[in-house]
């Protein structure tokens, strides 16, 4: 067996589980998730109309490069939604993936060199657990970059070390950011490339959650948009994932892509041939239509509006959570220990809701996640109001 394997933590939800399971459930009210980013609107009838159209596709072997139609409908929408001055070549820059999961995971497996003393792999610290997950595997050591309030939540670059830096050959980040919400501005970013060129790493920017925002004139800007503003028009070391689950309601489907260095995705085609992780024509099909289509993705915002709007002036006399820059969580702090909050909400009126210090690490002697919890606003309105008002009863009886 790969001894990495057991470096490897329990994934957030068995640590769940098994804090649940130490308590009874002591009411009658119906379970209500907060805890899965999962979401839960309905799927676009034209794109399940797509996909159910060419199932005759089935008996195609599908090509890992994805077919040019639509690395051509990637192309153009991320062309036009980050204003990129230079186009993004659909031949060369573009590669379909069978959700971001997987591909998050299969970068590091590409990318790393593992005969260099000591590799590090940056992530932001809560994070999503597949960078950890992918760096060990890739045999590189976590480095965790905390993300506190008095920071905005994002990692402060200037706490890294020159020899960490040299050292580094991935940084993962994540915008707007899970579990924090917070979006990663342009001037940032600028930083970030300026060192990635500096110490020759790669980034991987996570932008699953970047449709998700507020306001309609100010979504949130994204790697590759920063890097055509300062005129790096070759996109070097910088590599970004986009996926159709939290944008287009289509978690099932599997579908996402990745894009940027020309250099860095034609090696990650060649690993990928060989990983076996074509996406299926089908569904390829079915692709084209949902990145073609921005009306169904604008109502898509305006119900996680209504719901933001509701939970957030419930709340607001008790548990106040901050509303996030982007993104479907809440991020909101506890008034005793997470894990207590979370087994306590669970037992006494039957939701659950994600401990933070799952999401995190204790590094340089804090856990940045401890004391706050996750709040997924995937439910239909109705039940993310009914949660609001459970967490104020709750809340008033601690």
């Amino acid at each position: 067996m790969n001894p990495d394997l057991q470096l490897l933590h329990p994934y957030p939800f068995e640590k769940l589980n098994k804090l649940k399971q130490q308590v009874t459930t002591t009411t009658k009210l119906e379970h209500i998730a907060l805890s899965i980013g999962e979401p839960k609107h309905p799927a676009p009838h034209f794109v399940v109309e797509n996909l159910i159209a060419h199932t005759h596709l089935l008996s195609n072997y599908p090509l890992t490069k994805g077919i040019a139609p639509l690395r051509e409908a990637i192309s153009e929408w991320l062309n036009q939604r980050f204003n990129l001055t230079c186009s993004i070549d659909p031949e060369l820059q573009v590669l379909p993936v069978n959700g971001t999961r997987e591909a998050l995971f299969a970068f590091a497996q590409c990318v790393v060199d593992r005969t260099a003393s000591q590799p590090l792999v940056f992530m932001p610290n809560p994070f999503y657990q597949i960078y950890e997950g992918a760096a060990i595997l890739a045999g590189a050591q976590p480095v965790y970059m905390n993300c506190v309030e008095q920071n905005s939540f994002l990692p402060n670059l200037d706490d890294i070390t020159e020899s960490e830096w040299k050292s580094c050959q991935l940084v993962y980040i994540c915008s707007p950011g899970n579990p924090t919400g917070a979006v990663i501005p342009v001037a940032y970013l600028q930083k970030l490339i300026k060192l990635s060129i500096q110490y020759d790493f790669i980034i991987a920017s996570d932008e699953c959650y970047s449709e998700i925002y507020v306001d309609e004139h100010n979504p949130p800007p994204g790697l590759l948009q920063a890097a055509s503003a300062m005129g790096h028009d070759d996109y070097k070391n910088c590599v970004v994932f986009h996926s159709l689950s939290k944008r287009s309601n289509l978690p099932g489907l599997r579908s996402g892509f990745v894009a940027g260095d020309a250099d860095i995705i034609s090696k990650f085609l060649l690993y990928r041939t060989y990983h076996g992780c074509a996406m299926p024509p089908a569904t390829q099909s079915a692709s084209i239509s949902a990145w073609k289509d921005e009306s169904h993705v604008i109502d898509n915002r305006n119900q996680y509006r209504k719901k933001f709007d509701a939970v957030e002036q419930t709340l607001s006399a008790t548990l106040q959570p901050q509303r996030p820059d982007a993104g479907f969580y809440l991020w909101a702090k506890t008034p005793i220990s997470d894990t207590d909050f979370a087994q306590q909400l669970f037992a006494q009126q039957n939701i659950t809701v994600l401990p933070g210090q799952f999401l995190s690490r204790s590094e340089s002697n804090i856990n940045p996640g401890e004391n706050y919890v996750r709040m997924a606003l995937v439910a239909p309105l109705d039940e993310c109001q009914d949660a609001a008002h459970r967490i104020n009863q709750f809340m008033n009886n601690l």
